[in-house]
């Protein structure tokens, strides 16, 4: 089947993003960071007047990966320069496996392509093996570390990684 993108754009949308990037955060980050960063990140990031105000303040956009017109997952970008960071790309478990993120990284490429940008650069936890495995599958190359604090004793220990297109 294929994925599309689907721009989110209300306030309905941005309540079922928060309630979909909660879902995904609880099940997927428990085997990498800790409950209590779990829920601390969720709503610094991922809660409705996070999103919100990255939307409407940041220049953040947010797109739904939907099949059928159901979501499976999201993922959040943002112009920088001539690049495109890629904040946010998480897909529902019982998605995964199935081309979806392959489709969705075709579609960010013809997003750059569209824009001029000339690369695609996104952070990932070091200790994040499976998925850092997958970003090197699709051409992503680790340019640096980075560890930034994000308050309340949390710290987010990051690869740097990114795509020239």
């Amino acid at each position: 089947m294929r994925l599309s993108l689907t721009k989110i754009d209300s306030e309905n949308d941005i309540a079922s993003l928060a309630q979909l990037a909660s879902e995904i955060w609880y099940e997927y980050f428990v085997s990498i960071i800790s409950k209590e960063q779990i829920e601390y990140m969720v709503e610094k990031f991922q809660s409705i007047p996070a999103l919100t105000d990255q939307i409407t303040n940041q220049g953040y956009e947010y797109y739904f990966m939907t099949i059928q017109d159901y979501p499976i997952g999201y993922l959040g970008i943002k112009q920088d320069k001539s690049k495109l960071f890629l904040s946010k790309f998480y897909i529902l478990q019982e998605h995964r496996g199935k081309g979806y993120a392959s489709q969705a990284m075709e579609q960010l490429v013809d997003i750059c392509r569209n824009r001029n940008l000339d690369a695609i650069w996104l952070t990932v936890n070091r200790h994040n093996a499976s998925t850092i495995a997958v970003y090197e599958k699709k051409g992503f190359k680790t340019i640096r570390t980075q560890v930034a604090d994000i308050g309340n004793g949390f710290v987010m220990d990051d690869y740097v990684m990114e795509k020239e297109i």
